[in-house]
Formats: C-alpha cells, structure tokens, sequence
C-alpha cells in the first residue's frame, strides 16, 4: 500500500467550536477506532468503551441543548462530526446515531421536568440508548406494530416483541412504540424504558453479513411496568414523533454512508497508486483514474446533498423530503462507491486482508435501516407527486 495517507475532508465548519470538535474527532478516530476495527468486526466484539469515551469527550450530544448537557450544536456539525466516526468504524459511527434517535423523542417531546430529570445522563452520564419501533411483523408498515401498553393505575404495562433493535441487549434505555389505543398511527404512544426493567430481555443477536461488532437483537418485552412518568408526549402522539425522529435519523444514516464510502474510496486510490502493472502504477490508467474520479464525484454528491438537508434543519424549515433524498440517495453511493472500491483492487480487494472488502458487506445495511430505500422513494414521491389516490 502507498505510504501517502489520504488528505483529510476539506469541510466548511461555522465555528471555530465546530472546527476544533473535528480536530478531536478525527484524533479519537485515527487513535482509538480505526486501528481495532477490522480485528474487533470479525470477532464480533462490540466495542462498548469506546461509547463511554464518546460520551465523556460530549460527543455522544453534540446536537442537543447545553441545558441538559448537549453540545448545542447545529446538525450541520453533527452529522460531519459522525461522518469521520463512521469512516474509521461503521459500528461506532451508526451507533451513535442511533443513540441521538434514541434521545430524539425525550428531547424534543419530553416536558421540561422530564429532561431536567434524565436527559444529561443519556446524553453525559456514560449511558447508550437503543430505538425500538420495528417489530417481526410491521417494518416498513411500522403503523401496524402490535407491542401494546395498558394502563395499571399510574403505571403501564407494555407486552410485545420489537425486531432489528441496534444495541439490544447491551442498550441501558429503549425508547418503546407501543400500542396503547385502536389501529392505525393515532393509536401509538411513545415510553422510554430503562434497560434493566424486569421483563425486558433480548434474544441472540442477529448473524449478519456486516457489522458483527453491532449487536442488532429481537428485544422481549413481557409485562414490562413503566410509570406514567416516563411516558413521552401526549397519548396517540407517538408515530407522530417516531416520524420525527427518523427524518433526522435518516440523515445520520446518510452521513454514515459518505463515511463509509470516503473510506472505501481512500483505500481504492492509495492501492491504484502503489500497484504496479505494466511497468507503471495503475492509477495512470485512464479506465481506472474515470473510475475512482466518478467515486469521487458520487462521494462529494452525496455529501452536499445531506448537508443542505441539515441547513434546512437548522434553520427550521421543512426537510423530511430531502432528508428521504439523502439517505436514498448516499447509501446507494456508498453501495456503488465499495463495489468499485473491491474492484479497482482485484482479487485483493475480495479478501479480508484489505479493508474495502468489509466496508462492501457493510455498506449494504445502509440501504436498509430506518426505512429501506424503496420506502424513501415513497416518501420522495408523496412528497413530489401528492399522496396515492385509494
């Protein structure tokens, strides 16, 4: 491999605050992340100190309020700052992400003496969060979820089994959608579950073909009892913020595949550049140098795209639409990006010895959690066209 590192991101940051969390971050992830993953993927280890460091340096709350101990600052940050983590270790940089969803409902729809009480610990204190909407039966149709919440006097009692749970089993709260009215939307209300409730178990985690180190378990929910305390929002509001949540979660998502395809790409010119065929290296060869100049085009594509969803967030404006574009749009990149990545490698490329390899296998999730790619095209239609006539 060529002894030249790749040349980091250049990335307009609005801050110097901004600009000297990306210095930090990207000293943990060369430091801390980057150096075990490939061994800790393929043993399948979750690396769960590496969260707790994330969580002491503030980096596990970088978009939310200072108040509760949030880092205060703009999607646009956060979502390069997890861009960077994912492209040293997609387990660290998706979990991450998913922990932010799994606070996104206390924060955003949780009263004041609700996050006075327990959001600077899950954003602070060391803790990792888990979001359970899915279940066995209803994943793209998440409307349709059967988990169920019946009120005891001032408790709930919740009864249910949520599927595809990231972190389930070593997550110390859920954020729970539970059925507590009749079908349909209106019916769901939001809980947040501490991890240790009794009743509260998960099965094996999943066997995957990429992010091993990644638990993502079936999560058992038997006679759990919550207090009406730590139900979020108003009853029947809870697909209302579980949409909420997954607007600014896909663009975690979207972020997450510029990383991982960043990383793909990095690895694809350093090869081109050392591999020698011919007598000279082949990276001078013009298929290959249109090859990784479209990887490279695709890559900045998909980075402007996620960004300009995060100003619109920012600045209040409507984004569910371009959130769904972006994380359409750069998890299909990041699948094309590592495809290209294992074969500007060759054979190389198609073993373990060479990081493109895992960072292919991994990219593939990113086309399917927090809404597949075709229900984002839904989204992107409705959006376009108006709703479907019935």
């Amino acid at each position: 491999m060529s002894d030249r590192a790749p040349q980091p991101v250049a990335r307009r940051l609005p801050s110097d605050e901004a600009r000297d969390l990306l210095v930090l971050v990207r000293e943990l992830a060369e430091r801390e992340i980057a150096p075990r993953a490939a061994e800790e993927e393929a043993a399948g280890r979750f690396p769960r100190e590496l969260f707790t460091l994330l969580s002491g340096t503030g980096l596990l709350a970088l978009p939310y309020d200072s108040a509760y101990g949030g880092g205060d600052q703009p999607y646009e940050v956060y979502l390069q700052m997890l861009e960077e983590l994912a492209a040293a270790r997609l387990t660290v940089g998706l979990g991450v992400s998913v922990h932010t969803l799994s606070c996104h409902a206390l924060a955003h729809f949780g009263t004041e003496e609700q996050r006075a009480a327990r959001l600077p610990a899950m954003l602070g204190g060391g803790l990792l969060g888990a979001y359970c909407l899915s279940e066995p039966s209803s994943g793209s149709d998440a409307a349709a979820l059967r988990t169920r919440a019946e009120r005891d006097g001032g408790d709930w009692v919740l009864d249910g089994t949520k599927a595809w749970i990231t972190h389930g089993g070593v997550a110390d709260f859920y954020t729970v959608l539970a059925r507590t009215g009749g079908p349909g939307p209106r019916g769901i209300t939001a809980f947040l579950v501490p991890g240790d409730a009794p009743g509260l178990s998960a099965a094996a985690p999943e066997r995957k073909m990429g992010m091993k180190g990644s638990p993502t378990a079936q999560v058992h929910i038997d006679g759990v009892r919550v207090s009406d305390a730590r139900r979020i929002g108003e009853e029947g509001q809870g697909f209302t913020i579980a949409l909420a949540a997954l607007d600014s979660g896909r663009l975690g998502i979207a972020a997450c595949a510029i990383g991982v395809a960043q990383a793909a790409l990095d690895e694809a010119v350093a090869y081109a550049r050392e591999r020698r065929q011919f007598g000279r290296p082949i990276a001078d060869f013009q298929g290959l140098r249109f090859l990784l100049a479209d990887m490279a085009t695709r890559i900045a594509a998909g980075r402007a795209l996620y960004l300009e969803a995060a100003r619109l967030r920012d600045a209040g404006l409507p984004f569910a639409r371009e959130a769904a574009m972006a994380k359409l749009s750069c998890s299909d990149t990041a699948m094309q990006v590592t495809t290209d990545a294992v074969q500007v490698l060759g054979g190389y490329g198609y073993t373990a010895d060479f990081p493109v390899e895992r960072l292919m296998r991994e990219a593939k999730v990113l086309q399917i959690v927090e809404g597949t790619n075709q229900i984002q095209r839904m989204v992107i239609a409705r959006h376009v066209v108006g709703p479907e006539s019935r």
